[in-house]
């Protein structure tokens, strides 16, 4: 225990470490400095840190724990996660890199949706803003409980005092080093993760094979005869299968798109991200099937992977591989802040409640102080011990970012006659409908056991449809995009960025 609390405190404070690096560095740096790196990111960086920013501890503690307690089915998130993510670098990616450089030089996602369609509106920028806070909030809520859990099963200390301090690390290299801080440390958190997953279920099929795993597959099959079912029923199909469509509308990890230094680096980062995704994923599901025949009956599905790895490892190694939990937890909780405070600063504190006359220095400490709020707010939720599961609050902020976000930048990158009250009518559609659908499935599970009828299909399959289809239609009603709006369309999708 001791072992593992000494390599956690020299993990934290190496990325403290790179936190005040930066912030030396990046000193009387403007804006897009602090909230998109410069656009200097190299691929290795720009790959590494977008899986990371994606992949929260619910890879290692959220999904092997539905696997584990529901089976094979449950892959197919896996499976999704695995499509969509390499559809968003291969189609996504290089046209959001060219068309946030043309909508002049657009640093956070309301923003280049604002300048995509010449707009002096500030609607859709605060419409983001409001959507951001409470997503993100949710988001940053499940990376601080997987902290807590992490540190009161290895270390026993009170999971609660195990998130402030988890939350204080985080916000302390946010808001030193900013954009480059939050992807160099990522960087490193993905090697992390993806050594620990290759790792540790490896590790535990080779003991399994020498007759050291406490259950057989018959066994497991007895115990739960679907288990080893790929294809449950249809619902459970689309749900996994709808996580893939998140990518498209998940503004912490599709800023990364925009930081890149070019398109030739674009492709390289787009070969490496979607390595890393796929083995991620791959691994992540073998996690929660060999942790189950590895240790039988646990108590809480959530420490799967911690008891595995502490059943197999000695006391250093583990405590190494159990930081890739708090790399997990970090990497996304860090992205989120940041995306969530340059939203505020740049989108709403800037234009519209200084009216653009803040100093750069004003506008990072509007942000900052949003980064406390909301991780403040995060611990609280997180602490409560009526709130849902790790892999439940990622879920939720997961599908309203997916319904309100993806059609309408996929529609504002593939489509000129796209229009901006077609953008703000199905981002807002996307939203309300993403959380109706979630309020009518929860009122109806607690109302009847065991329900199963179509509002458990997950929410961000009707929220990014009816958000598409509302974004087309009040779209073709509008008028014609301005000749402006059409040129920057030419523009970013001719040969002329680089």
């Amino acid at each position: 225990m001791n072992t593992e609390l000494v390599v956690f405190i020299v993990y934290l404070c190496f990325m403290l470490g790179i936190g005040v690096y930066f912030f030396v560095k990046g000193r009387g740096s403007g804006e897009k400095e602090y909230f998109l790196g410069g656009r200097k990111m190299g691929p290795w960086v720009s790959a590494l840190s977008a899986g990371a920013s994606d992949m929260s501890a619910w890879v290692l503690m959220g999904l092997p724990a539905s696997i584990y307690a529901a089976g094979i089915g449950k892959a197919w998130i896996a499976i999704g996660l695995a499509i969509g993510y390499a559809l968003s670098w291969i189609f996504q990616a290089p046209r959001l890199r060219r068309f946030s450089i043309a909508a002049d030089d657009s640093i956070t996602l309301p923003q280049y949706l604002t300048n995509r369609f010449k707009s002096s509106s500030k609607v859709l920028q605060i419409l983001c803003a409001v959507i951001f806070l409470i997503a993100y909030t949710i988001y940053a809520a499940s990376s601080v409980k997987a902290c807590g859990t992490l540190f009161n099963t290895v270390i026993g200390i009170d999971a609660t005092l195990a998130m402030y301090i988890a939350a204080a690390i985080i916000i302390g290299y946010t808001f030193m080093g900013g954009f480059s801080a939050v992807c160099w440390t990522d960087f490193f958190q993905g090697l992390l993760m993806l050594g620990a997953l290759l790792i540790a279920p490896i590790f535990a099929l080779g003991l399994i094979s020498g007759g050291q795993g406490q259950m057989d597959m018959e066994t497991l099959s007895a115990a739960n005869p679907d288990y080893w079912n790929l294809f449950p029923d249809w619902k459970t199909i689309a749900s996994g299968l709808g996580w893939g469509l998140g990518y498209f509308g998940m503004p912490h990890i599709i800023i990364r798109f925009m930081s890149v230094r070019s398109d030739k680096d674009l492709r390289k980062s787009a070969k490496i991200g979607i390595s890393w995704n796929v083995l991620i994923v791959i691994f992540s599901v073998a996690a929660g099937c060999i942790g189950h025949l590895f240790l039988g009956e646990v108590g809480d599905s959530s420490t799967v992977f911690i008891q595995m790895v502490r059943s197999i490892f000695p006391a250093i190694i583990s405590g190494i591989l159990l930081s890739a939990i708090l790399a997990a937890s970090m990497s996304t909780a860090d992205s989120q802040l940041l995306c969530a405070s340059s939203a505020f600063a740049s989108d709403v504190y800037k234009p519209v409640i200084r009216k653009n006359k803040t100093s750069d220095k004003e506008m990072f400490w509007a942000g900052r102080i949003v980064v406390l709020i909301i991780a403040v707010i995060a611990v609280i939720i997180a602490s409560d011990p009526g709130s849902k599961s790790i892999m439940d609050l990622v879920e939720n902020a997961w599908g309203i970012f997916g319904a309100a976000f993806g059609p309408a930048i996929l529609l504002s990158l593939f489509w000129k006659r796209f229009t901006f009250k077609g953008a703000v009518a199905g981002i807002a559609a996307g939203a309300v409908v993403d959380i109706a659908w979630l309020v009518i499935n929860t009122r109806l599970s607690a109302a009847t056991a065991g329900y199963n009828g179509i509002f458990t299909l997950y929410e961000i399959i009707p929220g990014f449809i009816v958000g598409f289809i509302v974004a087309v239609v009040v779209a073709l009603l509008d008028k014609e995009p301005k000749q402006e709006v059409l040129d920057l369309y030419d523009y970013a999708t001719s040969d002329a960025i680089e």
